[in-house]
């Protein structure tokens, strides 16, 4: 890869203290490193190609489909069904038994024989299951109101309401992509070495773009079944402007807690990225142009970006308030002048809120995919021994440990009921974690090991009277209890952002947060919270489909184009 030459990084990292904590992570943006833009920019590098082999459905839309994704070394083919769903059976909840659709990513190309046997568990789901074969598992429901909307102007040879669309944005929200081997799948470990699954969650952001795909087509599908002879295909800027929808819920927060390794090296890379662009020397006008103008097309994804949430009402106030001070400045600034990234980060740092700090954050790394974009290959988690403890340290190192990434936990009255108000706990009727009031409802007994503060606190009161020579191993064989945060301790030494500094168990917690940290790494845009407990989102809204890969002007399709003709605010 060939690297620019105009920055030698001596800006550190950001402070882990700084960056993890919960309203940070809640604060941030897709950027260069997002799951989904890598890729596509893989499969645009690489020339990948499409078929769709299969494509049999009836009026109503029930068949099955078959959508091919060939690399340079295999193909991976997604295996739609389509189901005519009663609208009193269509739910977002992941203990839902129907869905509008349902999909497999099967590795390679199906025959008949495998296609048979997914029918008949598939539109299962949880009560299926698979082989080995299969990567993926996944179902969506139809946003019935623009899907009607979109059919009935298509069939009567009319193109739909842009103002419908936008309002939306999906046709369909999917409401679980499962891989890792859930429902019998393929282990990541049987295709971890592979070089287009190295970056995190790339067969499940490859089920959801060709999703996207076999989503237009049905539609436009239907549109013909009904309008006939009238009906017209669907505008390419319009096809293009939505994206997948998903509903996520508490089950997404908790990875974050029990992947900490995986969650660093997100998290470290991205500040990797971002030290590096801090430190480039000088930017050249072309780089200083790709900035302005994706400045401008994130202010207009925030006019566009609409909740009903009043928290995110409030930072969707703050966000544009704090992106047209940003243009403003822009505008005038010398950004040809030395070190232009760092002085323009320092100086939003102390003029602006997280939310257009973050954002600010990801549009640096846009005009520098020379520099950032290899990072992507340290994103995933290939240390099988980050979780083995080392007995043999002393227990004064581990305090000391303690003291420096836990610092903040041990400063909290963890008596306090409002510091221990919330309790993490798996539904039995649900089976979905839930977040339970800790002295309102009888779930204590059951509670799941997400309060690693709380833990970690624990353990070093624990260690108060323990001679500072002792080993762990010796101190764990009396105190076994204590080896969840022993373990979590060591990681967090050799890996900072691994651990979210924050209470996970307060009364004033927001899950939220948790959530769009993490969605934000998978590339989703316009967060739009329907509690603080779950969100609904857009995955690839704006993104080229498989036809247009390779005709696409670049890498920044996250960022909703400019209407034609409009002009720059920032220059």
């Amino acid at each position: 890869m060939q690297l620019q030459t105009n920055t030698s990084q001596t800006i550190a990292k950001r402070d882990p203290e700084l960056v993890m904590r919960l309203s940070r992570l809640g604060s941030f943006h897709q950027s260069r490193l997002s799951f989904m833009r890598i890729l596509t920019r893989r499969m645009t590098r690489e020339n990948w190609t499409f078929s769709r082999p299969i494509f049999e459905f009836d009026a109503k839309g029930v068949g099955h489909a078959v959508y091919c994704a060939h690399t340079p070394d295999r193909t991976y083919s997604l295996i739609a069904f389509g189901h005519d769903l009663p609208p009193d059976e269509r739910s977002d909840r992941v203990i839902a038994t129907r869905w509008d659709s349902t999909f497999t990513l099967f590795d390679g190309v199906p025959d008949a024989a495998d296609i048979e046997r997914l029918r008949q568990n598939i539109p299962l789901q949880e009560a299926g299951r698979v082989s080995e074969k299969e990567l993926s598992v996944s179902r969506a429901n139809r946003s019935v109101r623009l899907w009607d909307h979109v059919v009935s102007r298509l069939a009567a040879g009319a193109q739909p309401d842009q103002a419908e669309v936008a309002k939306v944005g999906y046709l369909m929200r999917t409401t679980a992509v499962y891989g890792s081997g859930k429902l019998g799948a393929a282990d990541r470990e049987m295709i971890a070495d592979r070089p287009e699954c190295a970056a995190p969650f790339q067969i499940e952001m490859l089920s959801v773009f060709l999703t996207r795909t076999y989503v237009r087509d049905l539609v436009q599908h239907m549109a013909y079944r009904k309008g006939e002879a009238a009906a017209v295909k669907l505008d390419a800027d319009i096809a293009r402007s939505m994206g997948i929808g998903n509903s996520t819920g508490l089950g997404m927060a908790p990875f974050l807690v029990n992947h900490p390794k995986l969650f660093n090296n997100w998290i470290s890379a991205r500040e990797e990225a971002i030290a590096i662009v801090r430190s480039v020397n000088s930017a050249t006008k072309a780089e200083v142009a790709t900035f302005r103008e994706l400045l401008d097309r994130s202010i207009l994804s925030a006019d566009i970006w609409h909740s009903e949430h009043e928290v995110q009402v409030e930072k969707l106030k703050r966000l544009r308030s704090d992106l047209s001070a940003l243009a403003a400045h822009v505008a005038n600034a010398d950004l040809c002048g030395p070190r232009p990234w760092d002085k323009l980060y320092a100086w939003a740092e102390s003029r602006l809120g997280e939310d257009a700090q973050e954002c600010l954050a990801s549009l640096m790394l846009e005009p520098y995919g020379g520099l950032v974009d290899h990072l992507a290959d340290q994103m995933s988690d290939k240390d099988r021994h980050a979780f083995r403890i080392d007995g043999t340290m002393p227990v004064a190192e581990l305090r000391a440990v303690l003291e420096r990434a836990y610092g903040w936990a041990l400063d909290i009255d963890w008596s306090a009921k409002d510091q221990c108000a919330r309790a993490w706990y798996v539904s039995q009727e649900k089976l979905e974690p839930r977040l339970g009031e800790r002295f309102d409802e009888p779930i204590a007994p059951y509670e799941q090991p997400l309060a690693p503060g709380r833990d970690a606190a624990a353990l070093y009161a624990a260690l108060k009277d323990e001679d500072g020579d002792r080993s762990l191993a010796a101190f764990l064989l009396a105190y076994p209890e204590h080896r969840h945060s022993v373990r979590r301790a060591q990681i967090v030494d050799r890996a900072p952002y691994a651990e979210i500094r924050d209470n996970t168990i307060g009364s004033d917690l927001m899950p939220i947060d948790m959530l769009r940290c993490k969605l934000s790494f998978f590339g989703a845009t316009h967060f739009d919270p329907r509690s603080d407990r779950w969100v609904r989102i857009c995955m690839f809204g704006n993104a080229p489909y498989p036809e247009e890969l390779q005709g696409s002007r670049g890498d920044d399709w996250s960022y909703p184009p400019l209407v034609k003709g409009a002009k720059c605010t920032t220059h």
